[in-house]
């Protein structure tokens, strides 16, 4: 038979099997060569679904749904792990001066603060007030706007003469808090100190990295002398220091405004004595007497730990304010 005769025979094979509704091997939905030539009918048409072998291969549930899914590269470099808080340094930005102020336009002389030796009649001392009064601008203060018989004891810490942990015992046991000015080089020597006014419920304030007069500095070096102990203690200890005392009581406009800006507030004091040479320390009889009869609203004291005569009237001191109606605070 030639071939143009059997490729004819084979053809009328194939129409009469297709008109009978046959099927060959090689053909219809169970073929693994079986591709559709339309796809609108899908599986949400017939309610089960279809595949195909070639189109799609078997394969197996491990490879198309791993356990654990990778995050593309750049997905995972802009959704990072979030961050666990557990203090407040984790959320605390640096600081900065938060002001275009012109600096060079400010007061530049250098000033000694004293409280003076007038008194108005709620007994508070008259340089308190002005300096207050004069400074508001800056956040700057020598005493509390109040009528109240409340009273702040602070202490500034240039160095450790042993009579600190006696301060604060007296302190918890009185149930009083104070406020500790430090220098930068006794919270690098004096962490445990340190570590026990925080604990204790004192409040820890600045008194700058190296105790120089600020208005003698620039601009600049007043911001790193407060920059410079804001973040030490702030990465040692977790604590945002808002309170300055300025050393030796010295201050400018200037020093102030940069001080404000920086966010801190500047306290100085409204009640301080000689307590502060360890050689020539004043009778405690004496020295406990002065305290008592100079006590005014608002009053914020500066006393010394160095001073062994402060350690031993400190109890005597706040039991005799107790006793005339006067509390004590933190607050500035």
């Amino acid at each position: 038979m030639s071939t143009t005769k059997l490729f004819s025979v084979l053809s009328a094979a194939a129409l009469i099997l297709s008109l009978c509704g046959c099927s060959s091997p090689d053909s219809g939905l169970d073929s693994p060569n079986y591709r559709p030539e339309s796809s609108e009918t899908s599986a949400a048409d017939t309610g089960e679904a279809q595949t195909s072998p070639i189109t799609l291969p078997e394969v197996t549930t491990s490879e198309t749904l791993p356990e654990t899914l990778p995050i593309p590269e750049t997905e995972a470099e802009t959704v990072p792990e979030p961050e666990i808080v557990t203090e407040m340094s984790d959320i605390v930005e640096p600081l900065t001066v938060t002001t275009q102020r012109d600096y060079s336009a400010l007061d530049t002389e250098l000033h000694g603060y004293g409280q003076g030796v007038h008194f108005d009649d709620l007994n508070r001392p008259r340089g308190a007030v002005d300096f207050t009064n004069d400074y508001r601008e800056y956040g700057a203060k020598a005493i509390n706007d109040t009528e109240e018989k409340v009273i702040n004891l602070t202490f500034d810490q240039g160095y450790e003469n042993g009579f600190t942990a006696s301060i604060l015992d007296t302190l918890k046991e009185k149930g009083v808090k104070a406020t500790f000015f430090v220098v930068g080089d006794y919270a690098e020597r004096q962490p445990e100190l340190v570590q026990r006014m925080i604990d204790e419920g004192h409040t820890v304030g600045s008194h700058s990295v190296n105790h120089y007069s600020m208005p003698t500095l620039t601009v600049e070096e007043m911001t790193d002398e407060i920059l410079g102990l804001h973040e030490y203690v702030l990465e040692h200890f977790g604590v945002q220091m808002t309170l300055f005392r300025p050393p030796k009581g010295e201050y400018s406009e200037q020093s102030l405004a940069v001080t404000g800006d920086l966010g801190y507030k500047t306290v100085l004091w409204s009640f301080a004595y000689a307590d502060w040479d360890t050689d020539n320390q004043p009778e405690p009889e004496a020295a406990l007497s002065k305290l008592i009869e100079r006590a005014h609203p608002g009053a914020i004291y500066l006393l010394h730990s160095v001073s062994e005569t402060n350690a031993t009237i400190l109890g005597d001191f706040i039991d005799a304010m107790l006793a005339e109606g006067y509390t004590f605070g933190t607050d500035f």
